[in-house]
C-alpha cells in the first residue's frame, strides 16, 4: 500500500495485522556498517553488526561511551541510515525507505522513548500523547483524545492528563512520554538511555512499567549504563568498539 520495498521471500504477515520476518524475528540486522564522515576524517561507528531479536523480547543493550549503542538504536528506529548492510523491522528494509516511508513506518511500528523526554512543553500530557496519532493519521479525530487517556491511564498518568510537563517530575514526564511512544500501539519500544535522568527510585519505577508492557507482549530494546538494571534484563547485548562482543541471557 505504501510502496515498502520489502525483503523478499522471507515476510509474512500475521493475524494481528504486525509484520514480522518468516524467520520469527522481529529485528534483523545483517552485517550492519556505519561510517560517518568529517572533517577530521573517517569513523566507522558500527562494524558489520549482527542482531536478532524475537517478539516479546527485553533486550538491554550495554558498553561503554562511544561503543556505537545509540548509532545501533538510530538504524533501527530509521532515524539514521546504514552504510552498508540490512536492517530489517517488521518485515520492512528500513535502509531501503525514503524519508517519507520510514516516517508512516516509524508511525505503525516503533515507538521512541528518549532520555530527556522530549515533551512538548505548551502542551498538555494528554495532547502530547495525542501527537503521534494526529502526525500519523492514525485512528480517527474524535476517537484519538479518549485512546491518549487510555495510555496514560496504562502508565498511571492519567489523572496529569491535563497539566503542562513543566509542573511535573521528571519520572512522572518519562511516563508520559512512554504513553506517547505507546499511542499508536507499536509492537516495538526503542529507549536510548530512558532512566539515564532519573533517580534510581523513579528509574526503578520505569522499569517496572517496561517488564508489564514486555509481559504484555511488547518487544522492547533499551540502550542503558546502568548497570544493575541490565543484570535484571532478560537478554543483555554487550557492545564495544562498534560491534557486538557478548550476550548474556540472565534468566
Amino acid at each position: 500500500m505504501w510502496g515498502f520495498r520489502r525483503n523478499p521471500s522471507t515476510n509474512s504477515f500475521q493475524g494481528n495485522g504486525v509484520v514480522h520476518n518468516a524467520n520469527g524475528y522481529l529485528v534483523d540486522l545483517r552485517r550492519v556498517v556505519k561510517t560517518y564522515e568529517s572533517a577530521a576524517g573517517k569513523f566507522t561507528a558500527l562494524k558489520g553488526v549482527e542482531l536478532k531479536v524475537r517478539t516479546g523480547e527485553f533486550v538491554i543493550i550495554v558498553g561503554k561511551s562511544g561503543c556505537g549503542k545509540s548509532t545501533l538504536i538510530n538504524m533501527i528506529t530509521g532515524i539514521d541510515r546504514p552504510t552498508s548492510g540490512e536492517v530489517i523491522v517488521g518485515g520492512t528494509a528500513v535502509n531501503a525507505l525514503n524519508e517519507g516511508q520510514t516516517a508512516v513506518w516509524r508511525g505503525r511500528t516503533i515507538g521512541v522513548v528518549f532520555q530527556f523526554f522530549q515533551l512538548l512543553p505548551t502542551l498538555t500530557a494528554v495532547e502530547n500523547v495525542m501527537l503521534p496519532m494526529d502526525f500519523g493519521k492514525r485512528y480517527a479525530p474524535a476517537e484519538r483524545y479518549e485512546r491518549a487517556l487510555r495510555r496514560l491511564e496504562q502508565v498511571g498518568m492519567a489523572e496529569h492528563a491535563h497539566k503542562l510537563p513543566l509542573s511535573l517530575s521528571g519520572g512522572q514526564q518519562q511516563s508520559i512520554a512512554i504513553a506517547r511512544a505507546l499511542a499508536c500501539n507499536p509492537p516495538l519500544l526503542a529507549a536510548d538511555e530512558p532512566t539515564g535522568n532519573l533517580d534510581s527510585q523513579t528509574a526503578n519505577v520505569v522499569w517496572q512499567l517496561f517488564e508489564q508492557l514486555v509481559d504484555g507482549g511488547k518487544t522492547i530494546l533499551m540502550v542503558t549504563h546502568d548497570n544493575d538494571l541490565a543484570q535484571r534484563a532478560r537478554r543483555t547485548v554487550v557492545m564495544a568498539d562498534g560491534k557486538i562482543v557478548d550476550e548474556q541471557l540472565n534468566r
